[in-house]
């Protein structure tokens, strides 16, 4: 029997079923960023003394900030995700990019969305 160029249709249900779990979770995560950085939940610093409203507002604003980059990462997952659900459409889920051979269950268990192999990944350093 020869190498298998392509993960089985139930191999592939299992990777989608990981991944949407995972896309779920994204999703909430995201949700819950954008939240705190547009204040909706109503968390401000208007109930604060005067003394220490400069450093609330300056702490605010650095935690806007790192929501803000938190959540462009967290968007940047949830669309890595998101191709990796075509892939498994399109069959092609779980073929590196680079050297067209399967990457490994327990990498794509780890990082559902990778493309590379650990060998190509590292060769690219």
């Amino acid at each position: 029997m020869g190498k298998k160029n392509r993960y089985s249709d139930a191999e592939l249900e299992e990777f989608r079923e990981i991944i949407k779990d995972k896309l779920d979770r994204a999703k909430k995560d995201y949700e819950l960023l954008k939240s705190s950085i547009m204040n909706s939940d109503g968390n401000d610093v208007s109930d604060t003394s005067p003394t220490f409203k400069v450093l609330e507002e300056g702490a605010a604003t650095l935690s806007k900030e790192e929501a803000g980059r938190m959540a462009q990462r967290q968007m940047s997952f949830i669309q890595h995700l998101q191709s990796a659900l075509v892939r498994i459409e399109n069959k092609t889920y779980g073929i590196c990019r680079e050297t067209g051979q399967l990457i490994p269950k327990e990498r794509l268990r780890a990082v559902p969305h990778a493309t590379l192999s650990i060998d190509a990944k590292n060769s690219q350093k």
